[in-house]
């Protein structure tokens, strides 16, 4: 089995999210790696008009929120995590992350989405799998039936 030494999961907080930040846990404890958990913001952009308001910095307060609370619930495993908010598409910025960490390993979950589900909502694990030059671990959120 691989050795790892920085581990990056991504997370949106959905199911398929969450048990990929379990496999990650387990990956980096048992590694002795380091794991980095970085949730990605989407913030929608306004072409025909500039929006009013600032939309960023709530979203992302909000989002910094949730991400700590998602690492206290994993220190016991994974004591030294680290959290980290961007901000943008987000598998580029997924991408950009592990590169920013020097991760060896990125863990995303996916929702198994087939069709035209797949087509029409895309799929950020399949681009982060496509064009990452690191490994990369899918992590479903359910076993299909």
């Amino acid at each position: 089995m691989a050795t790892f030494k920085h581990v990056l999961a991504a997370t949106d907080f959905s199911e398929a999210s969450g048990r990929a930040l379990e496999m990650a846990c387990t990956i980096a404890r048992d590694s002795g790696a380091r794991l980095t958990v970085a949730h990605v913001a989407e913030v929608p952009t306004y072409t025909e008009f500039a929006a009013p308001v600032d939309l960023v910095t709530p979203i992302t307060d909000l989002a910094e929120t949730k991400l700590e609370e998602l690492l206290k619930s994993v220190r016991d495993v994974c004591p030294g995590v680290k959290g980290a908010v961007r901000v943008g598409a987000p598998w580029e910025q997924i991408l950009a992350a592990a590169a920013e960490v020097g991760a060896d390993l990125v863990v995303v979950g996916t929702h198994g989405r087939r069709g035209f589900a797949h087509a029409f909502m895309g799929s950020v694990a399949e681009r982060v799998v496509r064009l990452s030059p690191i490994p990369v671990l899918t992590v479903r959120s359910r076993i299909p039936s």
